[in-house]
C-alpha cells in the first residue's frame, strides 16, 4: 500500500515530468543550451547596445534576433503577443527625449524646457526602438526556461550557494499557489455576495489575507529546508547534472555575431552615436 508521502511524491513526480513535457513539447535548439549561457548571452544581446543611441543598430539587432524564432520553439504570434506590454512602454519611454533632450536641427514646437525638433524626434525613435530590442532577447531565450533547469545550471554551472539558489526555486513554485489562492478567495467572495463590489477594498483585504498565506507557506518551507539539512555546510549532489556543451560556444558566437552586425551596420551607415557623446 503506498503511504500518503509517497504518494505524494509520486504526484509531485509526475507533475515535473509533465511540465517538462509542456514546456519541451517539439524539442527546440535553444533547449539544449545551459541556461547560465541564455543569461550570458541575454546580457551579451543587450549591453553593447548601450553604447550607441540610434535607430540603425536597434532595427537591426530585432530584425536579427527574429530571425532567430525558429531556434526557440516558440510561434510568431507568441512573440508578438509577449512584446504587446514592450511595444506600449517603447513610446513612453521616448516621450521623455522628445521633450527635453537637447534640441537639434530644426524645432517644431517649444514651450519652456520642452523642445520638440528634428534630433529629438530622431532619439526618442530610436530609445522606442532600443527598449524593444533590449527585451526581445529576454523572450526569446527564457519563455521555455524550466525553473528547476535554471535552479540546477546556477548551482552546478555559476556556483552559487545552493541554499539560496533552492530558496528561491521553492518560492517560484509557490507562486501557482498564490494565484490558485486568489482565485479561490474571489469566487468565494463572489459567492457570498461581496465581490462585486469595492474594488479597491477587496483588493486590499485579499492581499493581506494573500499576504498571511505567505508569511505560514514561508515559515514552514523554512522549517522544512533546515529539517532536510539545507542549511548544513556538507556538499550536495544533484540529481540531475547540468553542463557545458558545444551548443553553448555556439548559442555565444551567433550572440556576439548578432551585436557586431548591428553595430557594424551602424557604423557603415553613419549612425553610431556614443551615449557620451
Amino acid at each position: 500500500m503506498t503511504t500518503g508521502f509517497e504518494a505524494r511524491k509520486t504526484l509531485d513526480v509526475s507533475a515535473g515530468s509533465s511540465h517538462s513535457g509542456a514546456s519541451n513539447p517539439a524539442g527546440a535548439w535553444i533547449d539544449g543550451v545551459n541556461p547560465v549561457t541564455r543569461i550570458v548571452l541575454a546580457l551579451l544581446l543587450s549591453v553593447p547596445l548601450f553604447a550607441s543611441i540610434d535607430v540603425t543598430s536597434g532595427v537591426v539587432a530585432i530584425g536579427l534576433q527574429l530571425l532567430c524564432i525558429p531556434l526557440t520553439g516558440l510561434r510568431l504570434r507568441t512573440v508578438l503577443r509577449r512584446l504587446a506590454l514592450l511595444l506600449v512602454i517603447a513610446p513612453v519611454a521616448g516621450v521623455s527625449m522628445l521633450l527635453y533632450a537637447a534640441p537639434g536641427g530644426q524645432v517644431f514646437f517649444s514651450f519652456g524646457f520642452a523642445h520638440i525638433s528634428e534630433a529629438s524626434i530622431q532619439l526618442a525613435i530610436a530609445v522606442s526602438i532600443r527598449v524593444v530590442a533590449l527585451g526581445l532577447p529576454t523572450i526569446l531565450l527564457f519563455a521555455r526556461t524550466d525553473p528547476t533547469e535554471l535552479a540546477d545550471a546556477l548551482a552546478q554551472v555559476a556556483h552559487l550557494p545552493s541554499r539560496f539558489v533552492l530558496g528561491v526555486l521553492a518560492g517560484t513554485r509557490m507562486l501557482g499557489l498564490f494565484l490558485d489562492d486568489w482565485r479561490t478567495m474571489s469566487l468565494a467572495r463572489r459567492a457570498r455576495g461581496v465581490g462585486d463590489r469595492g474594488a479597491l477594498r477587496r483588493f486590499f483585504t485579499m492581499s493581506f489575507v494573500l499576504l498571511v498565506f505567505a508569511v505560514r507557506r514561508g515559515t514552514k518551507l523554512a522549517l522544512a529546508m533546515e529539517a532536510r539539512g539545507f542549511g548544513s555546510d556538507i556538499p550536495r549532489t544533484w540529481s540531475r547534472p547540468s553542463r557545458l556543451s558545444g551548443r553553448d560556444a555556439i548559442a555565444l558566437a551567433g550572440g556576439a555575431a548578432i551585436m557586431a552586425l548591428s553595430i557594424a551596420a551602424a557604423v557603415l551607415l553613419g549612425t553610431f552615436r556614443f551615449v557620451w557623446s
